[in-house]
């Protein structure tokens, strides 16, 4: 019964595994994390069956559940991701094994441990794309190190593989099913293997275990996608496009206030600037203003202002959209006193000149356009 238990749970896992739909995402490139990211922590519980080079030609049952040859066992172990795709893994397995000499093997126990450098291969990130969300992670094992029987105080030196499935429960914690092969010098199960012909299988000790455990993340446990730089490009593009075009219409905009100022009569001039205020724009977060070419049209008041000793509003504002209310008054305030200074510099007296802040407005759209001062005559 206790065969039979085992085997389905083996299948039962290995249909779910294979029955979860392929992650429908695409792939992308990740960045690579720091040094101290990506590390995790494994505690397991095994069965563990030994096939030793001593039972060559003894056609003993190769049942891995045969209390001859299996018992249980432990391990942990330590490792690191440092790509979705790679890692390496310190493993540290034993306590409890078998040497099989026969089918009775009474009082045959060899107490051991086996340390292991591993190199994982996460082919379900490498197949299908890394996806953070994806619950089973499929990831064959390779690598080898060296073991020593307690027992008998003997050391081998062999090699290691297997697969690893992880079934992730959250972001930090997995639960492992890992079924691996362990092959090793002759000694490790404390009879070294004199006198017994070296071929095939039986040239070795060979440990096969099933093992359940549990996988802890540490830290930082996910990958950042790679920034798009074709896309970075086009949103710039697209900026710069939307920046020439402000351009080009304040350009315009220029050249009519130009040619209205040199083609108006003294009282349709005086009118125009009383009722169109002149704009001068801003960076977001800036007090200095964003072109000097808004200035053109400030010259044509100030020159207006000092021929007909008229006084000057000049109103700041701010975008509401960006910034808490106390820092766009203060804003707003800073950008119609620049004006102001500009409008001095251009001869016209500090007493004529008004300065008012009116905090964060969403008047004008795009919202960039309420990032402003304006510069009118005073009724």
């Amino acid at each position: 019964m206790k065969k039979l238990l085992i085997v389905l749970a083996f299948a039962g896992v290995s249909m779910c595994s294979m029955a979860q739909d392929a992650d429908p995402v695409q792939k992308y490139s990740v960045a690579t994390n720091s040094f101290w990211s990506n590390w995790f922590i494994q505690v397991g519980a095994d069965w563990n069956a030994w096939y030793s080079g001593q039972e060559h030609g003894m056609d003993l049952e190769k049942s891995p559940f045969k209390d001859f040859r299996s018992g249980p066992g432990a391990a942990v172990a330590i490792g690191k991701w440092f790509t979705p795709g790679l890692g390496l893994r310190t493993k540290l397995q034993g306590i409890w094994g078998k040497s099989v000499n026969d089918d009775v093997n009474a009082g045959n126990f060899n107490k051991y441990w086996i340390l292991n450098e591993h190199i994982l291969f996460n082919l379900s990130n490498m197949l299908l794309g890394y996806n953070p969300n994806r619950v089973w992670n499929f990831i064959p094992f390779a690598g080898g190190g060296v073991g020593r029987t307690m027992t008998h105080n003997l050391y081998a030196m062999g090699l290691s593989a297997g697969i690893l499935n992880e079934f992730n429960v959250s972001r930090h914690v997995a639960i492992n099913l890992e079924l691996g092969w362990n092959r090793y010098e002759g000694d490790l199960d404390g009879n070294e293997n004199v006198g017994r012909p070296n071929r095939g299988w039986d040239s070795h000790d060979n440990n096969l275990y099933g093992e359940v455990g549990l996988t802890f993340n540490l830290g930082r446990a996910t990958w950042d996608k790679t920034p798009d730089v074709d896309a970075i490009k086009a949103l710039s593009q697209s900026q710069i496009d939307a920046l020439n075009a402000q351009l080009n219409d304040a350009n315009a905009e220029n050249a009519r206030l130009k040619e209205m100022l040199a083609n108006q009569k003294p009282a349709e001039s005086v009118k125009e600037f009383v009722t169109t205020p002149v704009s001068v724009f801003f960076n977001l977060n800036k007090t200095n203003i964003a072109s000097k070419k808004d200035l053109v049209n400030v010259e044509a008041v100030a020159k207006y202002a000092k021929e007909n000793d008229r006084k000057l509003v000049v109103n700041g504002y701010a975008d509401s959209a960006t910034g808490k209310p106390d820092h766009n008054q203060w804003l707003s305030e800073k950008r119609a006193e620049t004006v102001a200074n500009e409008l001095v510099n251009m001869g016209v007296s500090r007493d004529n000149i008004t300065t008012k802040g009116n905090g964060g407005v969403d008047e004008l759209s795009p919202i960039s356009f309420n990032r402003r001062a304006t510069v009118e005559v005073a009724e």
